[in-house]
C-alpha cells in the first residue's frame, strides 16, 4: 500500500500539521517532531517511510531521523518492518496517547534508578540533597503508582461510548 506515490498534501492536510506542530513546539517539544507526529495522524496510510515523511513534509531526512528517533522514544510513534525493504518505516498506534502514557514508565523507572544512584552516593551529613532525592524517589513512587490508574482510567473512558457519537 505504501508503495504507492503519494501526492502533495492538500492545504488543509497541511494547515493542520503545522497547527499541530505549533501547539506541540509552544509545549516545549521540538516542532519538527510535532510535524511528524501530526503528519502520520492525519494522512491516511498505515505507515510511511522516513523518505515519504520527509518528501511530504519538505524536511531533511536527518531532521526526520532525530525526530522519529525521539518519537519512538517517547512511546509516540513505532518502527514498522517490511519485508524485502531496507528503508526505515514508521506508524502511530490508533491509539497513540494511550501509548505514550505507557511509555512513560520507562522515564519513570530511568529517573527511579537515577534518584537511587544518587542517594547512594550521597556523603554522611548532606541531609539537604537527601531530603530533595528522597522526596523526588516518594514523587516518582506515587506517579508510577498514579499513572498506572490514569493509564486504566484512559483506556475505560476511549472505550465507552461517546455522547456525540450515540446521537
Amino acid at each position: 500500500m505504501t508503495d504507492l506515490p503519494l501526492t502533495d498534501l492538500d492545504e488543509a492536510t497541511r494547515a493542520f500539521i503545522e497547527d499541530f506542530a505549533y501547539a506541540w513546539g509552544a509545549a516545549g517539544n521540538p516542532r519538527m517532531d510535532g510535524r511528524v507526529l501530526g503528519l502520520l495522524l492525519i494522512v491516511d496510510r498505515p505507515y510511511l517511510s522516513s523518505a515519504q515523511i520527509a518528501d511530504l513534509l519538505k524536511a531533511s531526512t536527518g531532521a526526520v531521523s532525530m525526530s522519529t528517533r525521539a518519537l519512538m522514544n517517547l512511546g509516540f510513534i513505532k518502527h514498522h518492518s517490511v519485508p524485502g525493504d531496507r528503508s526505515h518505516h514508521f506508524r502511530t498506534e490508533e491509539d497513540v496517547w494511550g501509548s505514550f502514557l505507557a511509555g512513560e514508565r520507562d522515564y519513570l523507572s530511568r529517573i527511579s534508578s537515577t534518584i537511587e544512584f544518587g542517594l547512594d552516593t550521597l556523603p554522611d551529613g548532606a541531609e539537604h540533597p537527601r531530603t530533595r532525592l528522597n522526596t523526588a524517589r516518594r514523587y516518582m513512587t506515587w506517579l508510577a503508582s498514579y499513572h498506572r490508574k490514569m493509564l486504566a482510567d484512559w483506556q475505560a473512558y476511549r472505550d465507552s461510548p461517546d455522547e456525540d457519537e450515540t446521537a
